[in-house]
């Protein structure tokens, strides 16, 4: 079993910044790709970012040019960093990660950005 924690959500004004942190931990023998989604009010849930490994990243349009996401195989860590933020960005944001062949999720942090 696989866990994730994340932090680093909460209310910020427009143009702000915020990163997230998910750190996966347990019984871990191949941690894939590790990512953030996230879920509006009335909405499905969404690819934000996620990374490989190997480094490879891939970005919702978006939010490309605005959010970093960035990894520390050494820890199983993967970060956020949401720069720009606007008040369509605010959603509940999951940390994703594909590990042992399986999907895990996080619980999930708030992120909400006043205008």
């Amino acid at each position: 079993q696989v866990q994730l924690a994340e932090s680093g959500g909460g209310f910020v004004q427009a143009g702000g910044s915020l990163r997230l942190s998910c750190a996966a931990s347990g019984s871990i023998f191949r941690l894939f790709r590790m990512g953030w989604y996230r879920q509006a009010p009335g909405k499905q849930r969404e690819l934000v970012a996620h990374i490989t490994s190997g480094g490879i990243t891939n970005y919702a349009d978006s939010v490309k040019g605005r959010f970093t996401i960035s990894r520390v195989n050494a820890n199983n860590t993967v970060y956020l960093q949401m720069s720009s933020l606007k008040p369509e960005d605010t959603a509940v944001y999951f940390c994703n990660a594909l590990a042992n062949l399986r999907n895990y999720w996080g619980q999930g942090t708030q992120v909400t950005v006043s205008s």
